[in-house]
């Protein structure tokens, strides 16, 4: 039977970061929060509780070292799963029973955001077009929302030959996971996105879309080896 503990990677997220570990917690689930290195240790911050762990690295490290440093800390717990959200508050708790209806065994599922609201840049727009292109292309399933950090993972992605770690990670890991062929899911989730002046975003455009890239084009090559190896089997 599946066990799910939500995972809160964060960094400098001072303003909403209370708001939402209360929201989880409001749902009844259990927390890991990883303070990736903020400029003030969360521990200072954060109201404690029994179902609250909190995880520091001293340094930041980049999302998906936070990601996996959570996972890790998990499996120890004894969790399957874990669910991933933002902290800068534009994952909804409310929305996790969605993710969870859709996991009946290892998969990831994709919390696939609206992004039919008012408030989203035609930059983040286009961003996630283009990663979709990608990713849709390099697992061979039809994903929508490949940016989303809504998520859940089973925790053998820790088994996953994974090199990056910071946002390129989240794109790193679906590729990966599809290819020791378990299955991606995604499943369409309402968010909040706050007006640009209230946003806190630690993404690089120029730099993490380049990362991104990279991890793309380091897989294509593979990608069409295993593609011509599998027509010249069918052939025989």
């Amino acid at each position: 039977m599946n066990k799910y503990i939500a995972v809160i990677p964060t960094y400098d997220n001072f303003h909403t970061i209370q708001t939402v570990v209360d929201d989880v917690l409001s749902y009844g689930h259990n927390i890991i929060v990883v303070d990736d290195g903020s400029s003030t240790p969360l521990q200072q911050i954060l109201k404690p509780n029994e179902n609250l762990t909190i995880l520091r690295h001293e340094h930041n490290q980049g999302k998906g070292a936070a990601i996996i440093t959570g996972a890790k800390k998990a499996k120890e717990l004894g969790y399957s799963h874990i669910i991933t959200l933002d902290g800068d508050g534009q994952h909804l708790a409310s929305e996790i029973e969605k993710l969870i209806a859709m996991c009946p065994k290892d998969e990831i599922v994709i919390g696939a955001r609206n992004f039919n609201i008012s408030n989203i840049p035609n930059g983040s727009k286009f961003g996630r077009w283009f990663s979709n292109f990608w990713a849709c292309w390099d697992t061979g399933y039809e994903i929508t929302d490949s940016l989303s950090g809504f998520r859940i993972y089973p925790v053998s992605i820790l088994d996953l030959p994974i090199k990056t770690k910071k946002f390129d990670w989240e794109m790193e890991v679906i590729v990966r996971h599809a290819d020791s062929g378990k299955n991606i899911i995604e499943t369409s989730i309402e968010c909040y996105y706050p007006q640009a002046e209230n946003r806190v975003s630690h993404f690089k455009k120029f730099e993490d879309t380049a990362s991104i890239v990279w991890v793309h084009i380091q897989i294509l090559p593979f990608k069409w080896i295993k593609t011509i190896f599998n027509i010249q089997k069918n052939k025989k």
